[in-house]
């Protein structure tokens, strides 16, 4: 997923999601209910992101796929950070994203889950 603005538009077409830079202009910060699911470094060559994930499912990707590495900055457990170097589908990125987004969400109280998942 190399264009920037369509990895943007996806990571904000969730309910409730906000793109904010609370660590300065270099750092987009996706929230999802004031909830963050993933960080974006546009400006890094290439470009990178975090991605909560489960914790063992974090470290079969990165045996996996050499641009999955622990999470920067983050906890190591339950973050990995994806390079968008080309190496990875537009699809699999795409779905990582997705999985992050409802692991932030399944940490909610249930009536936010229930919103959030069903549009309530």
């Amino acid at each position: 997923m190399n264009d920037l603005e369509v990895l943007r538009t996806h990571l904000l077409h969730f309910p409730e999601t906000s793109e904010e830079t609370p660590f300065g202009p270099e750092v987009l910060v996706y929230k999802v209910a004031g909830k963050m699911f993933a960080t974006l470094s546009p400006d890094e060559v290439p470009v990178r992101m975090n991605l909560k994930c489960d914790p063992d499912r974090a470290l079969e990707l990165r045996d996996e796929h050499d641009a999955i590495e622990p999470g920067y900055h983050m906890n190591k457990r339950h973050w990995n950070t994806v390079r968008l170097d080309g190496s990875l589908p537009d699809a699999f990125v795409r779905e990582l994203i997705e999985h992050s987004f409802d692991r932030v969400v399944a940490g909610m109280p249930k009536k936010d889950r229930n919103r959030l998942r069903n549009g309530e």
